[in-house]
């Protein structure tokens, strides 16, 4: 009966040991999904679905960029506000992009709300610096 006992005792430890592996694999994937800003189940609102649908144009984007941003995102001796944005595309997803310009999340960066043609212009123009 002591042996039964003790295999039984040595199976419920094997499971459990297995279920901890389990968890801790699900949240190294999670922490991993977040970090690559995965969002599995994710629905993209209307304005960023419109906005990733249509073809942005650089010059556009340039010339908004110019208007909107550039005061606090380009260096100029030490008085950058924002981040540099040179190679942002390489860093952040069009998606985070969208969402981190009309959010305003940011502090200081003030929520800014283009319109879908002018959101795809600036990302267009954005994937060019």
């Amino acid at each position: 009966m002591k042996i039964l006992d003790n295999q039984l005792a040595d199976t419920k430890k094997g499971v459990l040991r297995q279920w901890i592996s389990l968890v801790g694999l699900a949240l190294l994937v999670v922490i991993l999904l977040i970090f690559l800003e995965v969002k599995p189940f994710q629905v993209l609102d209307p304005y960023s679905k419109n906005v990733l649908s249509l073809q942005g144009d650089p010059v556009k984007g340039k010339g908004i960029f110019e208007m909107n941003c550039a005061g606090c995102h380009e260096s100029t001796i030490n008085s950058q506000v924002g981040p540099s944005l040179e190679r942002i595309s390489q860093r952040k997803s069009d998606l985070g992009i969208i969402n981190q310009v009309i959010s305003g999340q940011t502090p200081p960066m003030p929520q800014f709300q283009p319109s879908e043609e002018e959101m795809a212009d600036i990302l267009s123009y954005l994937k060019k610096i």
